[in-house]
């Protein structure tokens, strides 16, 4: 008895075995052998582009705004001596920070969006023009695929 239940067992593992194998071939066979797939080194694209760097030297005027505005704000409430107009000034500085900054932010998603949508607009219209069928962000590729980063940087402002 044991042996033929391990017979029937073997003969299961072949055929799972086989077809398996089977399906993968079909798999593998159905993809057409003009397929082409790139990579992009997409932090390479976002970190030489000209976008990003005038994003980021905004981002650095707008900081020194900030200090200027919070240093102002400080010295203006330190001169005064009334406790409760203290606190009012307090509270319009603060409410005043808070939009500048929310505004600012908001700029920023704004235009980082605006650039990422570009840099994904740049990467399909290359990927046809060069005729790719699939581009992957080349972060997540371990082998394989024609790397075509130094193409697309040329069209990314």
């Amino acid at each position: 008895m044991k042996k033929s239940l391990a017979k029937v067992f073997a003969a299961c593992f072949a055929l799972g075995l086989g077809i398996g194998i089977g399906a993968n071939n079909m798999a593998i066979s159905d993809i057409p052998s003009n397929y082409r797939v790139a990579v992009v080194d997409v932090a390479k694209i976002v970190s030489n582009s000209q976008q990003v760097k005038l994003l980021k030297d905004e981002q650095l005027r707008n900081k020194t705004e900030l200090e200027n505005y919070i240093n102002a704000a400080r010295a203006d409430v330190n001169k005064q001596t009334d406790k409760f107009k203290k606190k009012q000034l307090t509270d319009r500085y603060d409410k005043e920070l808070n939009a500048k900054r929310k505004t600012m932010q908001m700029s920023y998603n704004q235009k980082l969006k605006k650039i990422e949508d570009n840099i994904n607009n740049v990467i399909a219209q290359r990927a046809k023009a060069e005729g790719y069928n699939l581009i992957l962000s080349k972060s997540s590729v371990l082998y394989g695929g024609t790397d075509i980063t130094s193409s697309i940087s040329q069209y990314v402002r």
